[in-house]
């Protein structure tokens, strides 16, 4: 089917991951339900007899979409109580969606096109302060071979910034020990290089001898660099878990993810005078405008410290 055919197209000509390939088919699903006049689909759209029917009845009626029936289904959107972010999410996957069925001849106009995206709130991203970041890394236990791993997995996060997708996808050979740095498949397969501190490339080397230890016998060079309790490739929800539980156990009092340590080390950077557009390149953002939320945390930062250290403020 044409949903099919666009998923793979976004896999292997797009580079998209499997998670973003799963988020597009999960949107353009509930689209194509609420076309037929079905339940909006929420989550977890799989392949089945059913849907490819229900595939069908939507392309018969293919070129009786208009902008007017996108607009409706964003509009019933926003009475369930979804996000302007959300609502914006689904309308990208929906114009990516039917720009390919302009391309494949199957329609000839875009309908969603001249819609525009819904005004999202500006928002700081969440970070911790060089304290709570230095509580949290040093009340990691390094008793097991587990212990060592959750702290060189969150020391490599904290001193790279890189995404829990590219932790989880880290093999050994993209680490150059010698001259510490790390290559980093992001976003759309791009690959970069980003420099790692000692901490970290100390603490992934004793965890990688205790893991040795545990299994009597050497990792080959392309082994995943971060294993599970059954020695497979550790999975993103996985890493979200156990910082979840570390964040617990050093009484932190914060709710935080893998992606608040990515903001603390842009932050941090930021705040200790590195280079912006260094910043970026490390990153992976392939836009500087990205970068530049963390001049807006950084000069927040400077107007409360100023307000409460100067004297007619």
């Amino acid at each position: 089917m044409v949903l099919d055919d666009f998923i793979d197209t976004l896999l292997a000509e797009k580079g998209y991951s499997a998670h973003t390939a799963r988020a597009y088919r999960s949107d353009i699903a509930g689209f194509i339900s609420f076309v037929l006049k079905k339940e909006i689909v929420q989550e977890n759209h799989t392949e089945s007899q059913n849907e490819n029917k229900t595939q069908h009845l939507f392309f018969k009626r293919l070129n009786l979409i208009d902008k007017t029936e996108i607009r409706q289904y964003l509009a019933l959107l926003l009475r369930n109580g979804k996000s302007r972010r959300t609502m914006a999410r689904k309308l990208s996957s929906l114009k990516t969606f039917f720009d390919y069925l302009v391309k494949c001849d199957k329609i000839k106009l875009n309908p969603a096109d001249s819609i525009p995206f819904p005004k999202l709130e500006k928002t700081n991203p969440k970070f911790l302060s060089v304290d709570d970041c230095f509580l949290l890394l040093d009340s990691i236990k390094i008793k097991t071979w587990l212990d060592k791993r959750n702290l060189a997995m969150f020391e490599t996060f904290y001193s790279t910034g890189m995404r829990v997708s590219e932790m989880t996808n880290l093999d050994i050979e993209d680490i150059d020990f010698k001259r510490q740095m790390i290559k980093v498949f992001g976003k759309g397969s791009k690959e970069r290089i980003v420099p790692v501190g000692t901490r970290a490339l100390t603490a992934i080397k004793n965890y990688r001898q205790a893991l040795q230890e545990k299994l009597q016998e050497k990792q080959e060079n392309y082994a995943p660099v971060f294993l599970n309790k059954n020695f497979t490739r550790l999975s993103a929800r996985s890493i979200r878990r156990i910082l979840d539980n570390i964040v617990i156990n050093c009484n932190l009092g914060i709710p935080i993810s893998p992606h608040t340590l990515r903001h603390s080390f842009a932050t941090h950077m930021l705040d200790s005078g590195a280079d912006l557009r260094g910043i970026q390149e490390i990153l992976g953002h392939a836009s500087l405008s990205t970068t530049q939320v963390y001049t807006h945390v950084s000069m927040d930062r400077l107007m409360q410290v100023y307000d409460k250290a100067h004297p007619r403020s």
